[in-house]
Order: C-alpha cells, then structure tokens, then sequence
C-alpha cells in the first residue's frame, strides 16, 4: 500500500475524532452553557437535538444531492463547513447563534461519514474494505474515551468556547490531511435519488428496525443529555469529578460497543437486543434511585456504559439482515436510513429529557427514559416475532456494519 495511504485514513479516523467528540460534549457542558447564556436546562439540551436533527435531515438530503461531486472536495468541503461550525460557537455571542452553529456542524456530520466510507475502502485492497470503515468509525469510540471528557474539562476550566476552538483545531487538522493525503481520484457510485430512497420508508419490517432504533437510542437520551446535571446537582459531585465520570463512562462505552457486537455475533441480532434493551432499562431505573448517592451513581454511570451503545452494533446488523429479504436493491440506502434513524431517536431523546426536566423535574428523567427503552425492547420481541413467523433465523451471518 502506498505510504500516503494510511496519512490518508488518519485524516479520516481524525476528523471521525472531531465529530464523535462535538456531538457529545456538549453533555458535560450544560450547566455550563446554561449558566453563561442564561437559558435553562431544557433549552441547553436542544443544542443536542436541534444537531442530531441536522444529521438525521442532512444525510439522506445532501448526500443525494452532492452525488455529482469528486468524493476528495466533497470531502473537504465537509470539514470545511465543519471547522467553520465550530469557530462560529467559539465565537458565537449569544444562543441563537450557538444554535446556528450546532446546526451547520451537524449537516457536515451528517454527510461525512457516507463519504468517508467510500473514501476508506478506495483507499484499500477489496479485502480490508470492512478493516478500513472500522479504523475510521473507531475515532467516535476515541471520542467517547478521551475527546468528551477533555472536551468537558476544558470547558469546565477555561470556558466552553475553549472546547468548540479545540474542536475546530482538530477539525483543521483532518481538513489540511484530506487535502494532502486523500487520493484525487475516488471511484464511487452515485447515491440513489431521493424518491427511490423514499420508497423504503413505505417498507413496514424496515420502518419496525427503525423504530426499534430511535425509540430505543432516543430513550437512553433522556437521561443522558442530562447526565452533568444530574452528577452536579442531585448527586453532589463537583464539575472536576463530573469530568472524571464522562472519561470512565467513555471507557464502559467502548468495552460494551465491543460486547454488544460479540453477543449479536453469538446469539443473533434480536435475542442480544432483547439482552441489551433489558439491561439498559434495569440501569437507568436504578439510575432513579443511586442518583443521590456519589458513589453509587458512578458505579451506575459504570454500568450504564457497558449497555448503553451495545446495541448499536446489533441495530446495524439487523437492519442490514432485513434489508436484504425486504430491499436487496437498496441495502446500502436502508443502512444510511438508520443512522438517520440513531439521530432522530437523540434528537428525540434529547427534547424529551429537556421537557421532563421542564415539566417534573430533572430527577424523573432516569425512570422515564427506562420505560421508553422498554418499549423498544417490546418492538424488538414483536419484530422477532415476525421473523419466527416468517421462519427467518435470528443470526447474524456474517454481517458487520458501523454505525453513527
């Protein structure tokens, strides 16, 4: 493989960095931005949904429509509209514009990883293509482990206009690396028009995975968006801990992303679902009641992180699986469709937490967000029951798909 190959791969699994982390942050800095912008819990937690939003949109959208062009200045641009995102919050003087700004990041996010496939797997042999997507994918599980937490703690210490600069560094970086390394020439095939990529919406057994998604993603969001909140004010812990908290709880998420994608392997996509949708519903009520006690909460938030992305890897493969029996004409389409699906169900989470906090209090949202990811285990059990009825097997076959 040429040397400049794996710079160019880099570039990507940076710039994957940079997004998984800008996504996130924001979670740790809520009381933060709430409090320097005067705007309450609730409407600091839109600055997560009205994101997802974006993604969950702008994919599907703007990857049809930008079909046309070379994938290294799509690719570019990308991080171009992503970079300038984020200068724009550094600088942003009020709400409305960090609004303005989350919304751009997200369209870019919303695009770049559809891109970025295409680009990781031109960059390699046809055997190392699934290689190639992982490395690039696991920049948002680097994220989750280091990018959140520093992120958090840069913001808590030095303001968090200092976490949205740092971003837009690194987002700089992966720019001037794509620019340098990434091939000028990638071969890619057109994404399907948009009325033919409408047309799996009308797909009931896809529309159930794709509920399953967002119902399921979404209710873990609505304790999550308020996880700071949550440590600072009912738990007692001090902004540092909250920052050690997200790092420990970044490393559950990388151990379970690697477990949730084992079980599916082993005991099929919708029999480790059920598994992990039972044991993120079990957490999050015991969220309800460890939340007063520092330690325990953290052993809770350990806990939490072990399941509560365990069962993206399951998601994927299990829509994929479908796809293949429902719409083999568009399987690729139907997996970019959940991701979009994975947004909407953060964007909802999201809202939904900002509403409880609203509404009942910010000490409800545990419990709630156990019934809803109880609701996705329901859809789960009724979608496996109609592959038994259809005498589809509940196995994996091989699949494995990134995911966000």
């Amino acid at each position: 493989m040429p040397a400049a190959m794996p710079l160019a791969l880099l570039a990507l699994t940076l710039g994957a960095f940079a997004i998984g982390t800008t996504e996130f942050v924001i979670v740790g800095l809520i009381p933060t931005l709430a409090a320097d912008l005067r705007v309450d819990l609730p409407a600091a937690g839109l600055l997560v949904s009205l994101y997802a939003l974006a993604v969950a949109i702008g994919a599907p959208l703007l990857t049809a429509l930008t079909g046309r062009v070379p994938r290294k200045a799509l690719l570019v641009a990308l991080m171009a509209l992503f970079t300038a995102g984020n200068l724009l919050a550094w600088l942003a003087p009020g709400y409305a514009t960090l609004i303005l700004a989350r919304v751009l990041t997200g369209l870019a996010h919303g695009v770049f990883f559809s891109v970025g496939s295409i680009i990781a797997t031109g960059l390699v042999p046809k055997e190392k293509a699934a290689s190639a997507i992982a490395t690039m994918f696991s920049g948002m599980t680097v994220a989750f482990v280091t990018g959140i937490p520093l992120g958090t703690f840069l913001g808590q210490h030095f303001g968090w206009r200092a976490t949205f600069l740092a971003v837009a560094g690194f987002g700089l970086i992966a720019l001037i690396g794509s620019a340098l390394f990434v091939p000028q020439r990638i071969a890619h095939s057109e994404p399907a028009p948009l009325r033919r990529q409408a047309a799996l919406l009308l797909q009931p057994r896809l529309l159930l995975v794709y509920a399953m998604t967002a119902v399921g993603y979404g209710g873990s969001l609505i304790a999550f968006t308020f996880l700071a909140p949550i440590l600072q004010d009912i738990a007692g812990l001090s902004p540092n801990l909250v920052g050690a908290v997200l790092l420990a709880y970044g490393v559950s998420v990388a151990v379970g992303n690697v477990w949730g994608g084992r079980l599916a392997d082993r005991r099929g996509p919708v029999a480790a679902l059920k598994i992990i949708f039972a044991l993120l519903a079990a957490v999050l009520l015991a969220l309800s009641f460890t939340a007063h006690s520092p330690w325990l909460v953290v052993l809770t938030a350990l806990a939490w992180g072990a399941v509560a992305f365990g069962n993206v890897p399951g998601l994927q493969v299990y829509v994929v699986k479908q796809a293949q029996r429902y719409a083999p004409q568009a399987v690729d389409t139907a997996a970019g469709f959940n991701i979009a699906a994975f947004n909407l169900g953060v964007a909802g989470g999201a809202w939904a937490g900002g509403q409880v906090v609203a509404h009942l209090g910010l000490a409800h949202t545990p419990w709630i967000a156990a019934l809803v990811v109880l609701a996705a285990f329901g859809l789960t059990a009724l979608s496996g029951r109609l592959d038994r009825r259809d005498g589809i097997a509940d196995r994996a076959d091989g699949l494995a798909v990134a995911a966000h």
